[in-house]
């Protein structure tokens, strides 16, 4: 699908933007499933300054979507209407640690925030290391693995809002739960401030190499995917809850659930979004039938059918 180009439009009334604005910019290559349609705009900002400029003058009623590495994304087929923010490395990826504290930037990988803190000695944000996205998917989500969450170790997060208005939550205000926080998704975070403690770099080394380890044993983490698929119901995994329906294994189109791990779906080589997110429903309502358990998902499914 291609969308009207507003981005001369949009340019004209900002005349002090920094940032890079593309039109029909395809996002299929920014998400791991690598399917999906463009955005009408895709808009880099060059830093919190410029994000915050971007937004005051944006008309209202253009809606926004931020995404990150695309590790836990759907794209629909037909595209996202108004502007797609992808923040970046080189404006949102700082890290820097000061005794127990380590700050970072919204773009920032997730596994680079761990390896971080191993340098300098900090423990508890090991966990990040097994989670393949940012951290400001991380706040958005309260991401976690191997009974961490985000929530234990934030201080407090930055954001913009979408008035263009530069605001700070702390622990409390972000209202986590699981794989959620209560804040408004027009809000776009842009980095936080984390506590550790101190740690030797070897005890926290170990801790890492384990977490590593126990992806590459019960993950498809080569293949084309979106990590964990469904949040796991409580007191409960939402990979036996698909196995024990016989969903391993299952296809629709060139979509599968993954052999390796059932919470995971797989693009084989040439899938559309409509058939990953058809083969995930497929998947929920199996579940259903046979356990009676309504699987939510975790991966975010955005644009046009």
């Amino acid at each position: 699908m291609t969308f009207p180009d507003i981005t001369t439009k949009l340019k004209s009334q900002m005349p002090e933007l920094r940032g890079r604005m593309l039109a029909n910019e395809p996002l299929a290559p920014l998400t791991w499933f690598r399917v999906g349609g463009p955005a009408q705009v895709l808009f880099t900002p060059a830093d919190e300054n410029d994000l915050a400029y971007f937004l005051r003058h944006l008309p209202e009623e253009i809606p926004i979507y931020c995404i990150g590495v695309g590790s836990n994304l759907i794209v629909r087929d037909r595209g996202l209407p108004g502007v797609v923010i992808r923040l970046s490395a080189r404006g949102f990826g700082e890290i820097a640690t000061d005794g127990e504290t380590l700050r970072a930037g919204a773009a920032a990988l997730d596994k680079r925030v761990a390896e971080a803190a191993v340098a300098a000695g900090l423990g508890g944000l090991e966990f990040y290391f097994g989670i393949p996205g940012t951290i400001g998917g991380a706040l958005r989500m309260n991401a976690g693995a191997n009974g961490s969450e985000t929530k234990d170790v934030l201080v407090q997060a930055r954001a913009v809002s979408r008035r263009g208005d530069k605001m700070t939550f702390d622990n409390a205000g972000m209202k986590f739960e699981y794989r959620n926080s209560a804040i408004y998704p027009s809000v776009i975070f842009t980095g936080a401030t984390f506590r550790g403690r101190k740690a030797t770099p070897e005890a926290i080394r170990a801790r890492m190499d384990e977490v590593q380890s126990h992806r590459e044993t019960v993950q498809p983490i080569r293949e084309k995917t979106g990590g964990s698929t469904f949040k796991n119901p409580p007191g409960q995994s939402a990979w036996k809850l698909i196995d024990a329906a016989g969903m391993r294994g299952h296809r629709v189109g060139g979509a599968q659930v993954s052999e390796m791990h059932c919470n995971f779906l797989i693009n084989t080589g040439e899938a559309t979004a409509r058939e990953i997110e058809t083969l995930g429903d497929f998947v929920r309502a199996q579940v259903k039938k046979q356990s009676g358990v309504d699987l939510q998902w975790e991966i975010k499914r955005i644009g046009l059918e």
